[in-house]
C-alpha cells in the first residue's frame, strides 16, 4: 500500500540529512515495491490529486511513499543525499539556480505543466491602449522579475538588452526603445498596485483574492515559446538516474490520469497548461538556464 510522510520541518530534515552522510548520488533507487517504495518529495501533499496520483501508482503494481515539505528550499537537498528518489514541486529555473549555487547535478526527466505568467490592468482594456510613459509593475523576486520582462517585451512594452533572458533585470530594460517605465515590488503587491499604475504582472496565486482569474490578463507568455521553456515545472531526479524505468513510469502515470490532470487544473484555477516536453529538451533547457546564471557570479 502506498504511503504518505506528511511534512517535514527544517529542523526534522536536517537531521535526517546529517544521518544520510554522503549518501548523495550513490543511494541508488527504490525498487517501488512494499518493503522498498518510491520516495516522491512535494511541497502540498495536501492538494487532492496527490491521493489520486498514489493511488494511481499503485495501480500499476509500484509502491509509492510521498514525503511532504514544508519548505521549498528543502526538497532538493533530500534529494541530493539519498532521502528521496525523485521530486515534484519546482521548475526548470528553480534547479537551475540550485544546482549551480549547490555545485549539484540534479536532472529533469518529465514536464508537468507550466501556469502561464500575465499582465493584468484595471485601466486600460488592451496593450494598444496603455499610452506611452506610463508605469508599469513587475515582481522583485529574480525569477518572476526576469520572467515579467520577458512578458513585457512580448507586449512591445519595453527592449531587453541582448534580447533578454531567464536572468534579466531591471537594468536590462533600454529605456530608449521602451513605451514604458518599468517598477520592480514585492510579488504580493503587484496585484494591490493595479489602481495606481497602467498594468501589473500578477502571479497566478494572487489573482483570486483580487477577483481576477486567468483569462483576464491583457497578455501572458506563451507555454510554446522557448522563452518560456524555463518556467515549465518538472519532475526531477539524481544524474545517475535519469534512464530508471521506474521513475521515468512516475511521469507516464501522472500524464496518463486524467483525474490527476482534473485535479491540478482546479487547484489552479484552470491556469495550468499540460506539457510532455521530452527530458532531452528539458535537459538542454536546463544546462543553458545554468549558463546563464553562472554567468551572473
Amino acid at each position: 500500500m502506498a504511503r504518505f510522510t506528511r511534512a517535514f520541518a527544517p529542523l526534522a530534515i536536517v537531521g535526517i540529512l546529517a544521518a544520510a552522510g554522503c549518501a548523495g548520488g550513490d543511494a541508488g533507487v527504490a525498487a517501488g515495491t512494499e518493503d522498498d517504495p518510491i520516495k516522491l518529495g512535494v511541497v502540498g501533499a495536501s492538494d487532492p490529486y496527490w491521493d489520486v496520483y498514489e493511488k494511481a501508482v499503485e495501480a500499476e503494481g509500484i509502491s509509492l511513499e510521498i514525503v511532504d515539505f514544508s519548505e521549498y528550499s528543502l526538497v532538493n537537498p533530500a534529494l541530493s543525499e539519498g532521502e528521496l528518489d525523485i521530486n515534484q514541486f519546482q521548475h526548470i529555473q528553480y534547479l537551475a539556480d540550485y544546482n549551480v549555487h549547490a555545485d549539484d547535478d540534479l536532472q529533469p526527466i518529465g514536464a508537468t505543466a507550466i501556469y502561464p505568467l500575465g499582465l493584468y490592468s484595471t485601466n486600460y482594456d488592451s496593450i494598444d491602449a496603455i499610452p506611452d510613459g506610463e508605469t508599469v509593475v513587475v515582481p522583485d523576486d529574480t525569477v518572476n522579475q526576469a520572467r515579467g520582462l520577458l512578458v513585457l517585451q512580448k507586449a512591445g512594452l519595453v527592449t531587453l538588452k541582448d534580447g533578454g533572458n531567464s536572468t534579466s533585470t531591471l537594468q536590462d530594460v533600454i529605456e530608449e526603445e521602451s513605451r514604458v517605465t518599468v517598477e520592480a515590488l514585492k510579488a504580493d503587491l503587484t496585484v494591490t498596485s493595479l489602481p495606481d499604475v497602467a498594468a501589473a504582472i500578477v502571479n497566478n496565486d494572487f489573482l483570486e483574492a483580487a477577483g481576477l482569474k486567468a483569462g483576464d490578463e491583457l497578455i501572458a507568455d506563451d507555454p510554446a515559446d522557448p522563452a518560456a521553456q524555463p518556467y515549465v515545472n518538472i519532475f526531477a531526479v539524481r544524474a545517475d538516474d535519469v534512464e530508471d524505468e521506474t521513475l521515468n513510469k512516475l511521469v507516464e502515470i501522472y500524464h496518463s490520469t486524467p483525474e490527476v490532470l482534473d485535479g491540478l487544473r482546479q487547484q489552479s484555477g484552470d491556469s495550468a497548461v499540460f506539457l510532455t516536453t521530452p527530458a532531452a529538451d528539458l535537459q538542454a533547457s536546463l544546462e543553458e538556464t545554468e549558463k546563464n546564471i553562472a554567468a551572473l557570479d
